[in-house]
């Protein structure tokens, strides 16, 4: 069976984590100098490289197969758990200088876990290193974090997951379109694994080694250029009426409201990047592909700074509203009956 694409190219050595470097960099330098932490904390979204980082930082500083142990907090959250672990600690490496446990969505633990847990971090045995990994710092007691060096993992950059999903795909023998990656990388939402198992899916269905964005648009269920340039258009043209129906069209065809603002966001920020600065039309190109800019560039003189960035507002406020709204269509729906009334009182 062949191996999945995210842990085939999961890095293997520090050079190879994306869009980290504030980290990884401060982490080789710890290595190197041998000034390692009792207790590190790892905080970050989902698929930036928080368990891959701990694993790394494990074998860089000598810690072999026998002497790592893994657990995840998630299905491991109660006191008996951690019990077992303050027991083991006492227990020195077999063959390395350090044993190394890495605890995965560490805020899972319970209360009475974590208090269990305090008394290891206070005074682990000197040949132990924890590394806590979560995605919800914020849950974490603060007797805990405050106990850890804390690093923060943030989000990948499309431009940096577009670029990665060229690479690997040029490897596995693919050629995938910028307009392809770029969708890609919009879905992974800065989850180098998310972007790399949509590969996978996309890359396993076809059949001519070639992707382009069409496909990749179908495959991933993203909405259609038509429904996006149709939307945009009614925005610039303050026309409600028509965007109205392009929202209606949307929802019957199973497009989620929130993933259908993505879109829409992404576009109206890129001609107002274009109106303020021509010069960004090349790079733009690159993340939304030349047909996508060009039509952007027919709307540029159909609107002017002033309202694109109170588009904006509008619809980033919809955007984080459209999961809690009853009806998840009712703040793009209201995005539109605002720009209707401030039409009418202009």
């Amino acid at each position: 069976m062949a191996k999945v694409l995210y842990r085939k190219y999961r890095p293997q050595k520090f050079s190879e984590v994306l869009g980290q470097d504030h980290i990884i960099n401060v982490l080789k330098e710890a290595v190197k100098a041998k000034k390692i932490s009792h207790a590190y904390l790892f905080s970050g979204p989902r698929g930036t490289g928080k368990t891959t980082t701990a694993r790394l930082l494990s074998s860089g500083v000598g810690c072999r197969e026998y002497d790592l142990v893994e657990m995840d907090a998630a299905s491991s959250r109660g006191i008996d758990e951690i019990r077992n672990l303050r027991e083991s600690v006492n227990i020195s490496p077999l063959k390395s200088e350090y044993k190394i446990y890495i605890i995965d969505e560490v805020h899972m633990l319970t209360k009475e876990a974590f208090n269990a847990l305090l008394k290891t971090l206070e005074e682990p045995p000197g040949h132990v290193i924890f590394i806590l990994a979560t995605t919800e710092p914020e849950k974490l007691p603060d007797t805990i974090t405050s106990r850890c060096q804390h690093f923060s993992f943030k989000k990948l950059s499309e431009d940096l997951l577009r670029k990665a999903v060229s690479n690997i795909s040029k490897k596995e023998g693919y050629e995938v379109d910028s307009e392809a990656g770029s969708l890609i990388a919009l879905f992974a939402d800065g989850s180098f694994r998310d972007a790399l198992v949509m590969l996978d899916q996309i890359l396993s269905i076809d059949s001519d080694k070639k992707i382009t964005g069409d496909e990749a648009r179908k495959i991933l269920s993203a909405p259609s250029k038509e429904y996006i340039q149709g939307f945009v258009t009614a925005l610039v043209e303050k026309n409600s009426e028509q965007g109205m129906e392009i929202v209606q069209k949307a929802i019957e065809k199973g497009i989620a409201p929130q993933l259908f603002l993505k879109f829409i966001l992404r576009n109206i920020r890129a001609l107002l990047m274009i109106k303020l600065s021509p010069q960004t039309e090349r790079d733009l190109g690159k993340i939304l592909g030349k047909d996508e800019v060009g039509f952007l560039k027919t709307q540029v003189s159909n609107t002017t700074v002033r309202d694109l960035g109170y588009v904006l507002t509008l619809l980033l406020d919809a955007y984080d509203k459209t999961n809690r709204a009853y009806l998840p269509q009712l703040p793009i729906e209201l995005v539109l009956a605002k720009i209707h009334l401030k039409k009418q009182s202009s």
